[in-house]
């Protein structure tokens, strides 16, 4: 995974977002913190395994297509030779039904805002990324990545740079740990996060 490509990526997007609602000169460093907190929680419930009291504990990876609700397509007026209905292959799951694995969008997501949180404490370099934090297990995992981030809160009232910096070092470890906990492969996650950023700009066009 080449995260120094991630972190410019993930610049340029918050660079972008910033001029188009208006925000320069704002600090946004509390929105993107509990953002990351949200994102989180909403990875926790794809994956599913806390929940004790579910008769589905699996993980979701596939879910139907939000924009054919699964069929593949819609039926559409097509020339074949005269004009007929027919099924038109649906753009957004290229006609398979299926919308992009939940749990790995929800896991980039969430690596979104790790990314823009690191560049505003100057952490783009790889070096500071520690890994020597894995649980025995993926709730645990969690519990510690949710930890590392309600850490950084707390130092920033201290105003301590670089005890930030150490502790965001054990955040994005942690979370990388969490990303290899869940199945995932580096490779995957890069192709996700790219994919993902490019939809996020494609939003900030049509005026999400």
């Amino acid at each position: 995974m080449n995260l120094q490509t991630l972190f410019e990526m993930q610049k340029t997007l918050d660079e972008r977002i910033v001029k188009k609602k208006g925000l320069e000169g704002q600090n946004l460093l509390s929105e993107k913190i509990l953002a990351l907190q949200v994102e989180l929680g909403e990875l926790a419930n794809e994956w599913r395994g806390f929940k004790f009291w579910s008769e589905h504990r699996e993980p979701i990876t596939e879910a139907p297509c939000f924009m054919c609700d699964g069929e593949g397509g819609y039926m559409g007026c097509v020339e074949a030779p005269m004009i007929e209905l027919a099924l038109v292959e649906c753009s957004e799951c290229n006609g398979t039904g299926q919308a992009r694995n939940p749990l790995l969008e929800e896991y980039v997501d969430c690596l979104h805002f790790i990314l823009s949180i690191g560049n505003e404490f100057g952490c783009s370099e790889l070096n500071f990324i520690d890994f020597s934090h894995r649980e025995s297990n993926v709730t645990n995992q969690f519990k510690y990545v949710f930890y590392t981030i309600s850490s950084i809160d707390e130092r920033l009232v201290c105003k301590d740079m670089s005890d930030i910096k150490e502790t965001f070092g054990y955040l994005f470890g942690g979370f990388l740990e969490l990303g290899e906990m869940l199945g995932f492969s580096w490779e995957q996650i890069e192709k996700a996060y790219i994919e993902k950023n490019q939809i996020n700009h494609e939003r900030q066009n049509n005026g999400y």
